[in-house]
């Protein structure tokens, strides 16, 4: 089995999930660029300063660990295991109607950073947003306002890196909202027990539900694809939203016929871009944001219907999630119409069988020689036993064997 001894290994073996955390815990050793094929990877910023270990405590790629408190009695015992610590499970939508419209599924993730701006104390929402320059490339921003936090929604199923503005975090003196991808808010977790002034500072954490991040070679793909040749001729590119779940939309500037738009389905879209997705993805434990204070996803359990706003799937994982979800519905910010623990396993029937497959995953890779990420607190084992047939089982570890030589996991990249 490869030996994981530093950043550099968690790249090289592909265990990195780009989320920008050693940036901002060693800013004098790593700089976070993109790599067209893998996604968002941290580069020597400068070879003379020594790495000091402080990113490889703290990285996602190489290390999970719950330590809520399982004999907490207000914790839902059915999803426990599955799912991770959870309060409460809500349907709802934000109330702002263009919101809701704008947004991937409701628009609760913006309705709530609104509330955090408006009412919740806090001066600014750490979160991703599309380049301007490169619609096709994402970027970390602070949104202050209404206006900004509008101009960003909708899904963007492509690498990001959150974590490597939390320095504005960690250095200023205002409460401040994070929303990010369950490893990113998962490094942040890590981070805040290492710096006081960024537990100190960090308002509320909200993960949305992740099902992978396709790489930016993805995305070109897609476009090409579709006739968009030139990706510098991209005026903006959207993956999701204006309805539910709504269209990837590119518009760009066409040679000799002025400004052309091009349309897919959300199903076709992702049906694309999911066979891009790092590797680190496919032994993820946590699709569902389970360090987070509130994660948001889809509520698969029926299907949408033509010319839906839509609605969210709330998902309370915190007391401190808990009272801000509360008092945004108590200020008329989010409506939650039901409170259901059964919405979440009828909602995300994938990511479920995702998780009961990972120890079998896990074991094909110490089989191969790989690189294995350390996973504490999420019953892996038990679900794999318990939970699969034994043809299943079989299919776990075969299946990842397969995976391993045909993606060159057993050695070094880039």
């Amino acid at each position: 089995m490869a030996k994981i001894k530093n950043i550099k290994d968690v790249v090289q073996f592909q265990l990195c999930s780009g989320c920008g955390i050693c940036a901002f815990m060693e800013p004098e050793r790593f700089v976070i660029k993109d790599v067209l094929e893998y996604g968002r990877r941290p580069f020597l910023k400068n070879d003379k300063v020594e790495e000091n270990g402080d990113a490889l405590k703290v990285c996602p790629g190489i290390n999970l660990e719950h330590t809520f408190n399982r004999q907490d009695p207000k914790l839902l015992n059915n999803l426990l295991d599955s799912w991770g610590p959870i309060y409460d499970v809500m349907e709802g939508y934000a109330s702002d109607k263009e919101i809701r419209f704008s947004g991937s599924s409701g628009g609760v993730v913006t309705g709530l950073a609104l509330y955090c701006l408006e009412k919740g104390g806090m001066g600014s929402v750490l979160h991703t947003a599309a380049r301007k320059d490169k619609p096709y490339l994402n970027e970390t921003v602070l949104s202050k306002s209404r206006e900004e936090l509008l101009a960003t929604t909708g899904s963007r199923y492509s690498p990001s890196s959150p974590c490597d503005r939390l320095g504005e975090i960690d250095k200023g003196d205002e409460r401040i909202a994070f929303i990010g991808k369950p490893c990113d808010v998962a490094a942040v977790q890590r981070a805040r027990k290492l710096k006081s002034n960024l537990d100190k500072n960090l308002g509320i954490t909200i993960s949305f539900f992740c099902a992978g991040v396709p790489s930016t070679e993805g995305t070109l793909k897609l476009l090409k694809r579709e006739g968009v040749t030139d990706p510098e001729t991209i005026s903006s590119l959207r993956y999701r939203g204006l309805g539910w779940p709504g269209k990837w939309v590119a518009n760009f500037k066409n040679k000799g016929e002025g400004e052309s738009k091009q349309y897919l389905s959300y199903a076709e879209s992702w049906g694309f871009l999911q066979q891009y997705r790092q590797w680190r993805c496919y032994i993820c434990p946590d699709h569902s944001g389970e360090f987070a204070d509130i994660s948001i996803g889809d509520p698969w359990y029926r299907e949408t219907k033509l010319g839906e706003l839509g609605k969210s799937l709330i998902v309370v994982r915190t007391q401190r999630g808990q009272e801000l979800l509360n008092a945004a519905i108590d200020s008329g910010y989010i409506v939650a119409e039901k409170s259901d623990s059964s919405l979440l396993p009828r909602s995300q029937p994938n990511m479920l069988n995702s998780r009961n497959l990972l120890w079998g995953r896990l074991l094909a890779l110490r089989f191969s020689a790989a690189a294995v990420p350390n996973y504490r607190g999420f019953q892996i084992i038990y679900l794999w036993w318990y939970k699969l047939s034994g043809l299943k089982k079989v299919r776990s570890i075969l299946g990842t064997i397969k995976r391993v030589f045909r993606k060159g996991l057993y050695k070094r990249i880039i």
